[in-house]
């Protein structure tokens, strides 16, 4: 024989076991979180009063038709959803473009006072959010923009977990690519978009999802900041579905459904640079 045959590697059954032992557990976890977004889709189609029957529905009923003329009526879910996709894109492009423009000088410019500026950015992650509600309705109400989309995209825009997470992404980034594009004539702006950008899009994809889902999914903010029901977002207006002495559960359980949805798409959309954001660290070759 010109070539050796290698032999197969045996896994011990112990091992084995261990592997199945691990995969039906994921399994089951998973099973059991798609149990909240099962009921919530049957809980969609059926009318409020069908939800409180002994026992309650466990298939899809007749009234999502209803549910949904209803739930347009009596918030406008279609616009409010608009709202909601407009705030939080804005957001999300402006807050990873400011995230990536901050981490980058962080961790490739020198200068006096890095290492306090960026302790700064650290010390802001441990302020609670409910501290700086007072003083940013202050500022707000003092340049006139309660009650406007800006007021709910503009104060949050300089994100410090995105900033640093920005930052680890581009301290690993070669020097000597940056030096190759200034030599051949690049601006600054110019390397930074074309040369240094394409090299972190799964860190930046991974900040897009975050981002996105923490606008998304802000309901205190918007609830101080908005007063008109047509410029509600989707969290505030589902909100108004819960009265003093009436809930509509089955309205609730379909906006918070098709609210889902955006969400989702997002995920599908970014989920390998998701994952390889997530994972980008965690080897070190």
């Amino acid at each position: 024989m010109t070539a050796l045959q290698q032999a197969p590697v045996r896994v011990h059954p112990v091992r084995r076991l261990g592997r199945y032992a691990v995969r039906l557990l994921l399994a089951a976890g998973a099973v059991v979180s798609l149990v909240p977004f099962l009921w919530m889709a049957i809980a969609a189609t059926h009318s409020t009063s069908d939800l409180f029957h002994s026992p309650p529905p466990f298939l899809p009923g007749g009234r999502l038709l209803d549910n949904l003329v209803r739930l347009q009526d009596t918030i406008g879910f279609g616009r409010v959803l608009l709202n909601s996709v407009g705030i939080a894109v804005v957001h999300t492009a402006l807050s990873s473009l400011i995230s990536a423009m901050c981490g980058y000088g962080l961790a490739k410019y020198r200068f006096r006072g890095r290492g306090l500026l960026l302790g700064v950015v650290l010390a802001t992650m441990m302020i609670p959010f409910q501290v700086l509600l007072v003083p940013l309705f202050q500022m707000m109400a003092s340049v006139g923009w309660i009650d406007s989309y800006q007021a709910v995209i503009l104060p949050f825009l300089a994100n410090s977990f995105g900033i640093l997470l920005m930052r680890q992404s581009f301290v690993d980034f070669p020097d000597e690519l940056l030096e190759s594009a200034r030599i051949d004539g690049s601006g600054e702006l110019r390397t930074f978009y074309q040369v240094v950008l394409p090299c972190v899009r799964p860190q930046l994809g991974a900040l897009v999802i975050f981002t996105f889902m923490a606008q998304w999914n802000s309901f205190i903010w918007p609830l101080l900041m908005l007063n008109s029901e047509d410029k509600y977002t989707v969290p505030v207006a589902l909100n108004t579905l819960t009265g003093l002495s009436h809930v509509d559960y089955s309205g609730l359980m379909l906006g918070s459904l098709l609210a889902t949805l955006p969400l989702m798409l997002l995920f599908l959309l970014f989920q390998r640079q998701f994952v390889a954001g997530l994972l980008g660290g965690a080897v070190k070759g």
